[in-house]
Formats: structure tokens, sequence, C-alpha cells
């Protein structure tokens, strides 16, 4: 999908303090997600925390950013709701042959009590190499998504969401599928590099014998504190990413993100979500060719501030864009294929999803050509009302596709949260 407007316009704000919780963030109307691109290339949802919370304030340099702490228990996973991390680590596994119900069963379980420790910023009580030992939890999140084929393996077919169906073919698709997919996916971030690299390489040594690495992927976003306040991060193509996203507090925010249950929604999946994993490289050589007012007519907004072409200079990324509005030359002030057109829910039938994304940045390409993009991770209700149509929509009238390749891709069903006495997926397994 896309990196500089959303499914929605709207207005851009500041959000709670370090350690708020995904409950504050539901019941504060106003709380300040910061929009996403839209459906396309990047898409990052930036909650911004005040700087002078986010910077470590100790005389050694540490303080709140290392003590900030996320709750794993709760009503959603956490990784779905919380700000944005500086640090993200991706991972797929495949269930090993034999493993069935009672391997994944127990897997989770392990998992379960390594995370608990973790996110308190205490060492796991197995295969704990120190390398975060001198750290705090420093935002820790862990969130556990089920790809299709996991559930026939687990002797759980039938509990396999209709919703889960494998995404269409989209026009220009060149996925990798050794990069994508996988049985259990893997979403770990924090605000410090060790930490989740640490809390990835736990999760992959309670694995052994019962889940693979499938693949991985590392991505990263604004450190905090690095802005003097809090704005809009830019993505790798230089554009303002994350003005216009579904906000916790809008009316119908939550049936936007996460299941009910009724209809072909099963019941175990209440409270969950369904994750698209989309790794999209930039084309930024191509990119950085064109002038700066080029890149504006393929986005629709001004790289400057991020103001629509709708409306004047200096307006701001916050202004409503009016699809209407018309240049002084009589024809439209944002193209007809823009990226926040083709993307805007109007032209979608109202499709929305929350976006969460990380740019990446692996070298080179044998070409000489930069290895690097987004990491598109969005949650929504079902795929089929969200990331399918709009991606079906924009890979065929979105500008800015060409400068884009998708290279891998996954859908992944993400279970609600976890009991205060359970484990992950335990709604799934015993419900």
């Amino acid at each position: 999908m896309s990196a500089v407007d959303g499914n929605g316009t709207g207005t851009a704000g500041a959000a709670g303090p370090v350690g708020v919780t995904r409950r504050t963030l539901l019941g504060t109307a106003g709380a300040g997600l910061l929009v996403g691109a839209g459906a396309g290339a990047a898409g990052a949802v930036a909650y911004d925390r005040p700087a002078g919370d986010r910077a470590g304030s100790g005389a050694d340099g540490g303080g709140a950013l290392g003590t900030g702490r996320v709750p794993f228990r709760g009503e959603h996973q956490a990784g779905i709701l919380e700000p944005q991390q500086a640090e993200v680590r991706l991972a797929a596994f495949d269930l090993a042959a034999g493993a069935g119900r009672d391997g994944l069963r127990a897997l989770l379980q392990r998992w379960t009590k390594a995370v608990d420790r973790l996110t308190a910023g205490e060492p796991a009580e197995e295969f704990d190499n120190q390398v975060a030992l001198d750290a705090g939890p420093c935002s820790l999140t862990v969130t556990v998504g089920f790809g299709a084929a996991l559930f026939d393996k687990a002797g759980l077919a039938d509990r396999r969401p209709a919703a889960l169906e494998p995404l269409p073919a989209f026009p220009g698709d060149a996925l990798d599928p050794a990069r994508g997919d996988g049985d259990l996916f893997v979403q770990v971030g924090a605000d410090d590099a060790l930490v989740a690299v640490h809390a990835l390489r736990t999760l992959q040594k309670l694995a052994a014998g019962t889940a693979a690495p499938r693949w991985q992927s590392a991505g990263f976003a604004r450190t905090p504190g690095a802005t003097a306040r809090p704005m809009t991060g830019r993505n790798l193509m230089g554009q303002i990413d994350g003005t216009n996203n579904p906000k916790p507090g809008e009316e119908g925010f939550a049936a936007k993100v996460f299941c009910a249950g009724g209809g072909d929604q099963p019941a175990w999946l209440a409270g969950g979500s369904y994750l698209v994993f989309r790794r999209i490289r930039m084309l930024l050589d191509h990119w950085e060719e064109l002038p700066v007012d080029r890149q504006e007519r393929v986005i629709g907004r001004r790289k400057a501030d991020g103001s629509p072409l709708s409306a004047p200079a200096g307006s701001g990324e916050g202004t409503a864009v009016d699809l209407s509005a018309q240049g002084p030359d009589g024809g439209l002030a944002i193209p007809a294929d823009a990226h926040v057109r083709v993307a805007a829910p109007a032209a979608n039938g109202g499709a929305a999803m929350l976006r969460r994304g990380f740019s990446y940045h692996d070298g080179l390409l044998p070409d000489g050509s930069p290895d690097a993009g987004l990491l598109f991770l969005a949650f929504q209700a079902d795929p089929r009302t969200g990331f399918t149509p709009v991606q079906r929509k924009l890979s065929r009238g979105d500008g800015l596709s060409r400068f884009l390749r998708h290279e891998a891709s996954g859908l992944y069903a993400v279970p609600p949260g976890v009991p205060a006495q359970g484990y992950l997926g335990q709604q799934l397994l015993e419900g």
C-alpha cells in the first residue's frame, strides 16, 4: 500500500504520555493518532508523545525512554494501539511436522511466560543471553498472529476464519514466498534495538523443535526525542507520513480495527484483528530524480509541510483535503492519479485500516540501487473490506505505484489480548 495519506482526512495531534494504556487510548477522544499515508507505500502510524517524556532525562542519558512499559495483558494485544516504537523486528515461523495442537499450545504458553517478564523489564527465565541486561522495558511489545496454514497443521481447520483466505494477486506484485506468509507471525517493537533483538532471540530459542524460523525483517521509525516537539515523521521518500488514520475515540474506530464476532467471524477472534504485512521497496533512485513539484503532484500534498494541494501553501497537514478543488488553470488541484485521491475512503467505499508501518534499509541491490522502503503493517476488522479493495484500486490507478515494488506479503489472524491468568491464543485453543 502507500505512503503519505490515508483512509480518511482529518487533523493530526499529539497522543498521551509514556506508559499510556490501550484502554486510555480507546477511551480518549482526539488521542492524536497521526495518520498513515493511506493504502499504498508507507502508511506509518505515529502516535507522538511529548518530547520531554520520550527522551532520556537522567545524568547518564537514561530515564523515561528506558522505563516506558506497555502492559502485555489486556483486551487487545499490545503493539496495535500503542505509540510506534523506534525499532521493530518482524518474523514468521512454520510449525514443525507432528507438533499439532498440543505442541502449539505448549509453545504459546512458553512465549506468554517469557513475554510477561520481558515487557516488565525482567530477564526471561530461559535462554537469557543478557544482551538487554542493562536496559529497562523500553516500551517493548510483542504481537502474535496466526497464518492460514497453521489451522490445518494444528488440527484446527474448523476454526480457521473465512476472512483468512489468501490475498488476491495485485497488478505489479513481485512477491517472494520465502519472505512472506508463515504459520506464526511475530511483531516485536521497542525503543531500543538491543531490547527488540533480545526479545526476538528469546522467542526463537523457545520455539526450537516446535516451530522453525521462516523469515525476518528489521525496521525503524523516528527515535523518541529526536525532534524538539512532537511532529509527524517522514518516510524514506521524504514525505510527511502519518497524517490520516482511524483514531481511537472516533465513532466507529473499534469496528474498523477489531473483530466483534458474529456472521462468518469466529467467536474466538472477538477482540482480535487481522494483520496485513507487505514488504514494499521504494524505487528511491527514480523518485529522487523527480523535481519536488512533480513529487507533490504524485502524492497530492506539499513536501515541506504536508498541506494538501487543494489548500494554500502553509495551511498544514491537518487541513482537510478537497478533492473537487481546482487549480489556477481550471484543472484539478489534486491530480486524478494522486495518491491522496485514489486512497481516499470516498473512493473506496469507506474502507479503512489502522496502519503501523516502519521503514527499512537493507543495503544495496546488485544494480547499486537501495534495498529500502516500507514494512507495511495494517490492522483491520476484515481484510476483505479493508486492505483488499483499497490495494486493488491503488495498484491500478495510483501514480505512486510507479515508484513501488511489493516484494513480500502475509495475512494473519491476530487473536485478542491475553487474559489475566491465561496465555496467547487461549481463546482459539480452548474456546
